[in-house]
């Protein structure tokens, strides 16, 4: 059985997935971030960490047979499938601040941060995220930039939950700069037993 979820543009959900259910997420349009937060369930103080992720990983990037942990080093999640294989762990979720320092247009502007938290009813002052389908580029110098996504229409990740989760998940709101390909589109979420 499948449940199957819509996050129309710079919106975002909350999810509980079991043990041993796997999530699709899907890019409907292309181009399009996914910021992807998950909580282990029943505890808002521990969550998906990218940091403890590259530790654990001994990685900068997310590969098939992956796995993603916690702030307290925990699996939390194992990367079944990827179309992509270009994701970003770096970048926090876009916030009001952010869209002031970089557009000055932060006041009511939609964003990741807002958005996970109250899908989530929680009140994380910063998120970081898996920044599914986001293009960072790191340079020798350890300089980066962030690039158009490579995703296509309908390609996806697959994650299979290794604990019990609430997920809040979003559709990146940053249509300011390449992130999204300069426009916000939707993303579909399949859990699948």
């Amino acid at each position: 059985m499948e449940k199957r979820f819509r996050i129309e543009p710079c919106s975002g959900i909350r999810l509980e997935v079991s043990k041993g259910e796997k999530i699709v997420i899907i890019d409907v349009e292309g181009g399009q971030v996914v910021d992807f937060f998950a909580e282990m369930r029943g505890n808002s103080e521990e969550f998906v960490s990218p940091g403890v992720t590259m530790d654990c990983n001994e990685s900068l990037k997310l590969h098939v047979g992956d796995t993603i942990y916690s702030n307290r080093y925990r699996p939390m999640f194992k990367v079944l499938y990827d179309d992509v294989k270009e994701h970003d762990l770096f970048h926090p979720c876009c916030r009001r601040e952010m869209y002031d320092f970089f557009y000055h247009n932060g006041e009511g502007h939609p964003n990741c941060l807002d958005n996970i938290n109250m899908a989530l009813g929680a009140s994380h002052p910063l998120i970081h995220p898996i920044n599914l389908f986001m293009h960072s580029k790191i340079h020798a110098d350890g300089s980066f930039q962030v690039l158009r996504p490579l995703s296509k229409a309908n390609d996806k990740i697959v994650l299979e939950a290794l604990e019990d989760v609430t997920l809040g998940i979003a559709a990146c709101s940053v249509s300011e700069s390449e992130c999204n390909s300069g426009r916000c589109s939707p993303v579909d979420i399949v859990v699948q037993d």
